[in-house]
């Protein structure tokens, strides 16, 4: 049990830090977009608005990191206060400081809350607006003090630190070890946490200064997935077999790494096809100076290709196909050794009917008065997204118009009559909210979407 709390003390934190990062992918694609396009080395060099690209990184792309932050724990007052912060560490340091608005939006957000709760009940009626003002402004004010002088010099520090080492392991070759962590961290759920609590500032920074950065391509790669998927699609049994097929086009052309995690955990072993693959890929990449222009966020191939700056297609296509072929051998390889039957894995596949039949047994819950469910997932907009449109279309053709959407657990509303998540986020969501949950191992197929449907038609 200790373990599996502290899983999930470290994917909440690593869902929070993807909870300040995902609503503002749009900018950082945007961002990407104008470097590709026009800075010198870029497809349209054009000087005159290459002049967008520094500001851009520098103040936009974190104020609203911390910004986010500060709402996600202050609310409104908070993300001010969280902006307002995230200037100081921008100021007081000379790379982008997105390490700093990570740290500066919730700490805005925490100071805030507290102010205004030691304040409440204590306003003179008629002095509200003036004190709420007044507060904000000499806490923001101190708070980017604070920030300047302090956190932002202290973050600067810890950053050289890191992005030495990383360097370090890029000058000697030894790049490709990072996915020794990288793939075991995102079958727990942490690939949220590491490509944009890690790999994303750091690239962002690199991105600053050569226009590219392979730190996007570390653990976002597509390959290795594909080829796991088609190692199972090819040589698995059952439904392994069976699910691998949809399960591969959506995650290599729509980007959600997701959906090969239930294999992995399915067959321990072929983790070791996912290092491979992915250890593979980085020493193509950086073979051949492959670099995105910003995160390619969800990390599907067309993704890849859009951020690909010119002059690099080709390295970018020949790290994500070796990927793919050497994850395919060694998943193919561990497959024909497997000697257990398909029995075994289908009862892993489909061991979550646990929390259908808890369902079943609560007498207070009637599967005729549903008439919403969420899909839950780390950041809201990947496996559960697709989860959702794919179980609501299901309920319309049998003509039920039960409302059916994806949110990030942190975000998981109230009203909510059933909650479907991944097995692997049962005690994170269920900090969050009580109420009936289905826990599934895969998005495609599952045999507790499949019980769920029914109970909902009959």
């Amino acid at each position: 049990m200790e373990n599996k709390s502290a899983r999930a003390k470290v994917q909440a934190f690593g869902g929070f830090l993807t909870a300040m990062v995902i609503p503002n992918i749009g900018a950082f694609i945007a961002w990407g977009f104008i470097t590709a396009l026009f800075i010198p080395t870029g497809w349209l060099p054009n000087e005159h608005f290459a002049r967008i690209v520094g500001p851009m990184i520098t103040y936009l792309l974190p104020v609203m990191i911390g910004s986010t932050g500060g709402h996600l724990v202050g609310g409104k007052r908070g993300a001010v206060m969280g902006g307002i912060g995230t200037l100081g560490v921008i100021v007081g340091a000379d790379i982008p400081m997105f390490i700093g608005a990570m740290i500066m939006g919730p700490l805005g957000g925490l100071v805030i809350k507290h102010i205004d709760r030691l304040l409440e009940k204590r306003i003179p009626a008629g002095f509200e607006m003036v004190i709420n003002n007044f507060s904000l402004g000499i806490a923001g004010m101190l708070l980017c003090l604070l920030g300047f002088e302090i956190i932002g010099p202290a973050v600067l520090i810890a950053n050289t630190f890191v992005k030495g080492c990383i360097e370090a392991l890029v000058h000697t070759g030894y790049l490709p070890l990072l996915s020794i962590i990288n793939e075991p961290a995102k079958i727990l759920f942490l690939n949220n946490a590491i490509d944009q609590g890690v790999y994303y500032p750091l690239g962002m920074q690199q991105a600053s200064e050569t226009g590219k950065s392979i730190f996007f391509m570390v653990a976002s790669n597509p390959g290795p997935g594909l080829g796991l998927l088609l190692g199972f699609a090819v040589f698995g049994k059952g439904m392994s077999k069976k699910s691998a097929p949809g399960a591969m086009i959506i995650h290599f052309l729509g980007g959600i790494h997701e959906l090969y995690f239930p294999y992995v955990l399915m067959k321990p072993l072929t983790l070791l096809a996912m290092i491979a693959g992915g250890m593979s890929g980085i020493y193509t990449f950086n073979l051949l100076g492959g670099g995105l222009v910003a995160g390619p966020s969800p990390g599907s191939i067309f993704a890849y290709l859009a951020l690909t700056p010119k002059g690099s297609f080709v390295a970018t296509l020949a790290g994500v196909t070796v990927g793919a072929v050497v994850s395919f051998a060694v998943t193919s390889l561990i497959l024909k050794m497997e000697k257990s039957t398909e029995v075994q894995g289908e009862d892993t596949f489909t061991e979550s009917a646990k929390s259908v039949k808890a369902m079943k047994q609560e007498g207070a819950f009637s599967y005729t008065s549903v008439q919403r469910i969420a899909f839950v997932c780390d950041a809201g907009m990947g496996s559960s997204a697709m989860g959702a449109t794919t179980f609501r279309k299901r309920l319309e053709k049998n003509g039920l118009s039960i409302e059916v959407k994806h949110y990030a657990i942190e975000n998981v509303p109230d009203d909510a009559d059933i909650i479907v998540t991944h097995a692997s986020l049962e005690g994170r969501v269920k900090r969050v909210s009580h109420k009936p949950l289905v826990l599934i191992n895969n998005y495609i197929g599952d045999p507790q979407l499949d019980t769920l449907f029914k109970q909902l038609s009959a």
